[in-house]
């Protein structure tokens, strides 16, 4: 018995860290909205256990950011105009899709920051350049959480159909205000280029 309580004590000592690993990586990407440098300066030195804690947020936002890419195509602009389709389904593609699209930008994205990053002259991992990537997604993640629950509840269906009362300048306040997403993202990236490309300096030959 006694051994069994001490296995389980070395059980939950070991949880321990690992629990406060998730939630400094969660703290950390809430922190991307106002602090992005430190942010980005911390991947650029984590551990392998502080990125594989880190992947937990980096998927969500990159979920949550690819359901706001895909909504906001031109597809899905008029896709209730097929019968066929209508808001479950709409919601079904979007999940899904955005799912799909968000892990494409995920992997390719990380990819190509990874190749500036070591054209640049960094010695960045392709682990960082995806987070970098996934972290400075974070805005568009937002605007599916702030901006598009509101401008579906003033306009509804008629967002996914051509036509309707989507327009004028109500409309295209809404459309600026995810446009900024895409820019704020966008910025992100850069300040994460530059941040992983310090390594270059303070770590020499690090990969």
């Amino acid at each position: 018995m006694a051994r069994g309580e001490e296995y389980a004590q070395g059980m939950n000592t070991a949880a321990q860290p690992q629990e406060s690993l998730q939630r400094e990586s969660w703290r950390r990407a809430l922190s991307v909205f106002v602090s992005p440098r430190p942010v980005f300066a911390a991947v650029r030195r984590e551990t392998s256990e502080e990125a594989e804690a880190e992947q937990e947020p980096v998927l969500a936002i990159i979920i949550l950011a690819g359901i706001a890419g895909v909504i906001g195509t031109s597809f899905a602009a008029s896709v209730l105009d097929n019968p066929g389709y209508d808001g479950l389904a709409v919601a079904v593609w979007a999940f899904l899709g955005g799912g799909f699209y968000g892990l494409l930008v995920y992997w390719l994205g990380g990819l190509m920051v990874h190749a500036v990053v070591r054209g640049l002259g960094g010695t960045t991992s392709y682990r960082q350049a995806r987070h970098v990537i996934g972290l400075a997604a974070a805005p568009l993640a937002l605007s599916l959480l702030l901006v598009w629950p509101l401008r579906i509840a003033i306009y509804g269906g008629d967002l996914f159909r051509s036509g309707g009362s989507d327009s004028g300048l109500g409309d295209r306040v809404f459309a600026g205000l995810v446009a900024a997403s895409y820019v704020w993202a966008l910025v992100l990236v850069v300040l994460g280029v530059l941040e992983l490309r310090k390594r270059s300096s303070s770590f020499p030959g690090i990969s």
